[in-house]
């Protein structure tokens, strides 16, 4: 993978999770415990063996430079390549809207890199994946294009690109669908391809009037080009909505996907912060939940997620629910399919239940 450069591209619509992105990108939100999304491409990325990876800014990007900073947690703090952080194209005369105009703002970094190939991923996908069969396929076939999907397992609401494909990859057809069923091929946002043909799409399309990458430097203009699809089998989550975030957060705690994502040969890494371990006081009770350093637990916890520096006080009682980072549940409170944002304080004996399927969320810094 020395003659692949990464792009990972943090341009994630915040509408439908707009509870938990409204201060920050939707790829720096908290997830499992310790992690932030954007941890799972750029981690897959190192692991493949990429040394050379740019950081497609969004418009607030402190929280981002913030979790990343010099690279040094992910090995990419590098005299030589390493990470490199693509501004966000400022508002002018253009009023277009999409990754397009920040992609053409960016060609020189693309351009001046001495790798051959651009591997392109969206932060906001949660996979633990390696890049070197997808590298080998596209060689194999001959493609201008490969994009990685994954066969969907059962039926799901959102923005989804799916494709349908020939027995030996080749697309056939590409379409945005408001909903996929059972067996679609979805796919997972990442597109390889040699730097040249990635280029000349984007100043070709942007100079042309485009906005989107995707809707019209690709698909508006599939026929010029000779498109492959790659299939990852492993497990896969989008968040691109609240639900959605809860959701996977909750499949995090079944045994098998978590030793998938975290216990393989392949780690994820993130920004390391020393905590002193758990401490569980005499009245804890803690059942099939993940929690993290720097915890105090006196309560019961049932089915959840706690970050780093959460408080369970007695008699507290927490299930299916996400509790963030410095969470304060005081003594004698209910919180049941929750989810607390950062610095949160639930005060005694408050009750806080969402639905099972539209969990309650409590903002930044909120207390209740």
């Amino acid at each position: 993978m020395k003659t692949v450069m990464g792009i990972v591209d943090l341009q994630e619509k915040k509408s439908l999770i707009r509870e938990l992105a409204d201060q920050r990108a939707v790829e720096s939100i908290p997830f499992a415990g310790r992690y932030r999304l954007i941890d799972f491409a750029l981690s897959s990325m190192v692991n493949s063996g990429v040394r050379n990876v740019g950081i497609m800014l969004p418009d607030e990007p402190r929280s981002v430079l913030d979790h990343l900073r010099s690279g040094k947690d992910w090995d990419l703090a590098r005299r030589h390549e390493g990470l490199f952080y693509l501004p966000y194209a400022k508002d002018d005369e253009d009023q277009r809207k999409g990754d397009l105009k920040n992609f053409y703002h960016n060609l020189d970094y693309i351009e001046h890199s001495k790798e051959r190939y651009v591997l392109l991923a969206r932060g906001s996908f949660v996979y633990n994946m390696d890049f070197n069969p997808v590298l080998r396929f596209h060689q194999n076939t001959g493609a201008d294009i490969t994009m990685v999907y994954h066969t969907a397992a059962e039926e799901s609401i959102g923005k989804n690109v799916v494709l349908e494909t020939a027995d030996n990859g080749l697309v056939e057809d590409i379409s945005e669908k408001p909903a996929v069923y059972d067996g679609s091929k979805v796919s997972l946002s990442i597109y390889l391809m040699e730097k040249k043909v990635f280029v000349e799409m984007v100043r070709y399309t942007y100079e042309h009037g485009g906005q989107d990458l995707l809707m019209d430097g690709i698909i508006r203009r599939a026929n010029e080009y000779t498109i492959y699809a790659y299939e990852h089998d492993g497990y896969v989550a989008h968040i691109d909505s609240t639900a959605a975030y809860y959701k996977a957060n909750m499949d995090i705690l079944q045994p098998e996907v978590w030793e998938e994502l975290f216990m393989g040969e392949n780690s994820i890494y993130t920004k390391v912060k020393d905590e002193v371990p758990v401490q569980y006081k005499e009245t804890a009770e803690v059942r099939n939940s993940l929690v993290a350093n720097g915890c105090i637990i006196r309560g019961e916890v049932e089915n959840s997620i706690l970050f780093r520096g959460v408080t369970v006080g007695k008699d507290v009682k927490i299930k299916n629910s996400i509790i963030m980072q410095k969470g304060d549940i005081q003594d004698g409170s209910l919180v049941e399919n929750v989810i607390c944002d950062k610095n949160v304080t639930i005060s005694k004996d408050k009750w806080l239940k969402g639905a099972p399927n539209y969990p309650l969320i409590v903002t930044k810094n909120v207390v209740i």
